[in-house]
């Protein structure tokens, strides 16, 4: 009985999956209907021989396809949710389509990128063998609530036998390993760090386990860094895989002090997430100079960081993450950093594709007032929320002449084909494909 039905499951999950691809319909449904016939078909099939999976708040997907191409180039059998579908919806779909109508796996390892707060249910029947733990920030407040609720939600998908791969350099991350198997990965202290954290918030200031407050010897950024408590002793555990040196004008970064990785683009967030996928590739076995030849100069394929022409304007798209601010302010920083004459374009169109919300609180939590940057010549704020936005602006020093507000998106791009300055588009998923379907047509 139980073969029979692993067949049919497998069957009706490749069927739906090649007609949902005909009718470019996501890669969820497949599995989301399966799941509705068959919804404990996970403990029933054989998975790959090892499972590598990746959640937190920020960087799964980047991380995850950072780690498939040095996996690939390296000649592994590999299965992975490439096309972003992280809930249990999704995993179902690639698993089930990875496999034999017997339930096999085809592949050898299976990485997955997990929602933070599906994890429990996606890995219910399925272990990763390794879990990595990226971050965790105020993130989606409307649906996530806060970081210790994301914790908990999280702490619900782990089992003894995982081994947890945690971000050393956050505080709330590193304490998932408490009396566990696990490993970490961080940053010595590097160039650019700070004494102090200069973000609107302070998410680092209280120690985790005993509430008190805790100390930094330095940031890296935001709250991420390397921190202790003086009344219970909690402090950055020691890190298996570690940044040793890293310049952002250079982009460049060294692991462990030998391994040395170009970046094709400078970015604190692109250190990280090509440490995860160093650390990831040894996990696999891959060598570490095989490691560090796929990464280096390796070009972001998931749409995050994408090149534009519009008119006379050239410039870099940024897709950051609404209602999550540490994204914004590293997008901020690229921008601050650049070391030419650039303009920026900053879009809120509209706040998430998946549920309905019109809070702009989070707004406030920006760093916006990083961009009173000589470098900045000009800020466009544009979309549906420009009023929240202009709002936002009018209490930082910017100039009010570097300051062009406009009431959509089309009026914004209208004003910005001309651009001399090179700009950057800081904007996220929901906005994104209105402004690049702008861009495709070349005019408004």
């Amino acid at each position: 009985m139980k073969k029979i039905k692993v067949f049919l499951a497998v069957l009706f999950c490749k069927t739906v999956r090649f007609f949902a691809k005909l009718l470019g319909r996501g890669s969820s449904l497949p599995g989301a209907l399966t799941l509705k016939l068959f919804p404990n078909i996970l403990k029933d099939i054989t998975p790959p021989e090892k499972i590598i999976a990746v959640t937190g708040s920020n960087g799964k997907t980047s991380t995850v396809e950072l780690i498939a191409h040095v996996l690939i180039e390296s000649g592994a059998s590999l299965v992975y949710n490439k096309e972003g579908s992280n809930q249990i919806e999704g995993v179902t779909t690639m698993l089930l389509c990875d496999s034999t109508l017997s339930g096999k796996a085809k592949s050898k390892i299976a990485l997955i990128e997990s929602d933070e707060r599906f994890a429990k249910y996606t890995f219910k029947y399925i272990k990763p063998d390794y879990l990595f733990i990226t971050n965790l920030y105020r993130d989606q407040l409307t649906r996530n609530g806060h970081p210790e609720w994301v914790y908990a939600s999280i702490n619900d998908a782990i089992s003894d036998d995982i081994t947890l791969v945690l971000n050393a350099d956050d505080p709330l991350v590193s304490t998932f390993g408490t009396d566990r198997k696990a490993l970490y990965f961080g940053a010595d202290k590097l160039s650019f760090d700070k004494d102090v954290n200069d973000s609107v918030y302070d998410d680092g200031k209280y120690c985790p386990v005993c509430n008190a407050p805790m100390s930094y010897d330095y940031y890296h950024y935001n709250h991420i860094g390397s921190y202790n408590c003086s009344k219970c002793g909690y402090k950055k555990p020691e890190t298996k895989w570690t940044i040793t040196d890293a310049s952002l004008e250079d982009k460049k970064l060294t692991i462990n002090g030998k391994h040395t990785i170009e970046l094709s683009f400078s970015s604190i967030y692109q250190c990280y997430n090509s440490l995860v996928a160093f650390a990831a590739a040894d996990i696999a076995g891959v060598k570490a100079e095989d490691a560090v030849k796929a990464l280096s100069g390796y070009k972001m394929q998931s749409g995050r960081i994408m090149d534009f022409t519009f008119g006379k304007a050239q410039g870099t798209l940024l897709v950051s993450k609404h209602e999550n601010s540490v994204s914004y302010d590293q997008s901020i920083n690229v921008v601050t950093h650049d070391k030419n004459d650039v303009a920026v374009l900053i879009i809120v169109d509209k706040i998430s594709r998946k549920y309905h919300t019109e809070d702009t609180s989070w707004l406030w939590d920006i760093d916006f007032e990083k961009l009173n940057s000589d470098n900045v010549k000009s800020i466009y704020l544009a979309g549906s929320y420009w009023g929240d936005l202009d709002v936002r602006f009018s209490v930082t020093d910017i100039p009010k002449d570097k300051l062009i507000v406009c009431d959509s998106v089309e009026n914004a791009m209208a004003k910005l084909k001309d651009e001399e300055n090179f700009t950057y588009v800081i904007t996220c998923f929901s906005d994104k494909g209105k402004f690049l379907e702008i861009v495709k047509k070349g005019e408004v």
